[in-house]
C-alpha cells in the first residue's frame, strides 16, 4: 500500500510531520509537498515558471520532495512524473493548521491537493485541524490514523474526495464523527492600506467568515459541537437543480 502525502502549509510544517507519524504503519509513505507555505492557493497550477524541486531530510533520513509550486502542482508532478510508473493507492493532504469548512473549501490548497488526486484517478483525503493557536496535534494524529484506515477499507466512489475537519480539543473530549455538508458562507474582506518607502500603496488582505447557513448539519456547526466533520466532495460543480431554468434558454443557431 503506497500513500502520497501533501499539504499547503509547506513540507516543513508540523502538520505533515504529525500526519507522517500517524499513518506510517498503514503503508509505504511518499511526501511531495510545497517548499514553503501555499495557504489559500486554491487549485492554482504553475504554467509560466519552471517548477523546481529539492529533497528534504529529517533526522538524517529522506523525508520527501519539496516543490517550488502549489499543492496542485505537487500532485500533478508526483502522479504524472515522479510516481508515474508506481502510482500511490491514496493521497492524503494535511494536516492543515486552520479549518477548511464552508467556502474555505474553494480557496484551500489542502483540499485542492486531494481534489487533484481525485481528478487524476487516485482517492484523496484532506485533513484540517480547526485552529491557528495551541493546536492539539495529538488529537489530529489519532483522528488521521482512524480516518485513513477507514477510507482504505471503504473507498469513496470515483470522483469524490473526503474533507475532514477536526475540532481543536483533547481527544478524550471528542464526541465522535459525523457526516456534514459544506455550509454556505462567505468571507467579509478587510484590506489594510499601507505605503512603502517610495510612496506606493500596498494592501494586506484579511477577513472574517460570515455564515449564511446556521443549520446543525453543516461542517462549521458539527465541528463546533465537538464532532469530527466528514464531508464527501465531488468535482462536478454543476447545479443540477437549476438545469431546468437554463434549459428554457436553449436556442438553435
Amino acid at each position: 500500500m503506497k500513500i502520497l502525502l501533501c499539504n499547503d502549509d509547506g513540507i516543513h510544517a508540523p502538520g505533515i510531520a504529525v500526519l507522517h507519524k500517524a499513518i506510517g504503519h498503514l503503508g509505504e509513505l511518499h511526501v511531495v509537498a510545497p517548499d514553503t507555505e501555499r495557504s489559500a492557493a486554491g487549485h492554482a497550477i504553475t504554467l509560466t515558471d519552471p517548477i523546481k524541486t529539492i529533497t528534504v531530510e529529517k533526522n538524517e533520513q529522506l523525508f520527501g520532495t519539496a516543490v517550488g509550486g502549489t499543492p496542485a502542482d505537487c500532485i500533478k508532478l508526483a502522479l504524472c512524473l515522479l510516481m508515474k510508473d508506481d502510482h500511490p493507492d491514496l493521497v492524503v493532504s494535511g494536516i492543515n493548521l486552520g479549518s477548511n469548512t464552508g467556502i474555505s473549501v474553494l480557496y484551500s490548497g489542502t483540499v485542492s491537493a486531494a481534489s487533484e488526486a481525485v481528478i487524476l484517478g487516485v482517492p484523496g483525503i484532506a485533513l484540517s485541524l480547526c485552529t491557528y493557536q495551541n493546536p492539539h496535534w495529538d488529537t489530529a494524529e489519532k483522528v488521521a490514523a482512524e480516518i485513513v484506515a477507514k477510507v482504505l477499507k471503504n473507498p469513496l466512489p470515483d470522483g469524490t474526495l473526503l474533507n475532514v475537519n477536526i475540532p481543536n480539543i483533547p481527544y478524550s473530549e471528542l464526541k465522535g464523527m459525523k457526516a456534514a455538508r459544506m455550509g454556505r458562507s462567505r468571507f467579509v474582506e478587510k484590506f489594510s492600506v499601507h505605503r512603502d518607502p517610495r510612496g506606493n500603496n500596498y494592501y494586506w488582505l484579511d477577513g472574517e467568515l460570515d455564515l449564511l447557513d446556521d443549520s446543525p448539519d453543516t461542517d462549521v456547526r458539527v465541528v463546533a459541537s465537538g464532532y469530527v466533520a466528514l464531508t464527501p466532495i465531488h468535482i462536478d460543480l454543476t447545479a443540477r437543480k437549476d438545469m431546468a431554468q437554463v434549459e428554457t434558454w436553449n436556442v438553435e443557431y
